[in-house]
């Protein structure tokens, strides 16, 4: 089974992460991988190349000359194709480039890109990425002790939710780019050399692309987990808080039974 290092802000290693062998450790399929390369990238043409053709080009009603006795060839219109200002012959018209490709392909696509970042180690995750200000410095600084620039030269931050202090951190960054784990596609990620994403990302990824959960259901799971850590975590302090009291009571009544004896 694939597994990754964790990370915290300051850069140490906390802990080690198994990652999802049907995600994260599948063998990467690149036939599939450049059609939906190729798919993504015609998709993004607008299509509005468009000239006209004779019918179309203004002018040109009447005959430039007689139809004998000139010794040129006969011509019924200056704005025939082999004359300036002519109509194009064959020239391109406003379509469509759409290029659909099947569910199943774009999703192991994007299972082949990630096993090769992992297999690679060019996928870094955090415990967990929040910061209190926007401040490009404390990003750079981050990137740094996260040893970014040994692993490639540009970086792809995967964030679960929007974060504007993330966001603003990092847009004068050139070699950096933030962008939501919903909006995750192959050629993002064959740009970049290496992905940054906190644990609740690869949480996403593996409900999404392993369990076969849709986006929204697997981001109503992640805030409903988010939701019991808490909840969880406000139960634990309020029985250490209550576990303080209980020792400081006892301190207090011992403190009164001794002074009572010394009486």
């Amino acid at each position: 089974m694939p597994s990754t290092t964790v990370y915290n802000m300051a850069g140490e290693a906390v802990k080690e992460l198994e990652l999802s062998e049907q995600v994260f450790g599948v063998n990467p399929n690149m036939a599939v991988l450049h059609q939906v390369v190729t798919a993504q990238l015609v998709n993004r043409r607008q299509g509005n190349a468009s000239t006209k053709t004779r019918a179309e080009v203004s002018g040109g009603n009447k005959k430039p000359y007689r139809q004998k006795g000139t010794g040129h060839a006969r011509q019924g219109s200056t704005r025939a194709p082999q004359f300036r200002h002519g109509g194009a012959v064959f020239g391109p018209k406003p379509h469509p480039y759409h290029h659909d490709v099947p569910k199943k392909m774009r999703r192991l696509a994007i299972r082949s890109v990630l096993s090769d970042k992992v297999a690679n180690e060019r996928l870094i995750v955090l415990e967990d990425l929040a910061m209190e200000t926007p401040r490009t410095k404390e990003m750079l600084a981050l990137l740094d002790r996260l040893a970014v620039a040994e692993k490639g030269k540009n970086v792809l931050i995967m964030l679960p939710v929007r974060d504007e202090n993330v966001i603003l951190s990092t847009r004068n960054i050139p070699s950096a780019k933030v962008q939501h784990v919903a909006s995750i596609n192959v050629v993002e990620m064959l740009k970049h050399d290496a992905l940054i994403m906190p644990e609740s990302t690869v949480r996403w990824i593996e409900m999404v692309f392993g369990e076969g959960l849709s986006a929204e259901e697997a981001t109503q799971r992640l805030a409903q987990e988010a939701r019991e850590n808490e909840a969880a975590a406000a139960v634990v302090e309020a029985e250490e808080a209550g576990a303080s009291e209980e020792a400081e009571d006892e301190a207090e009544e011992a403190e009164e039974i001794e002074a009572a004896e010394n009486e």
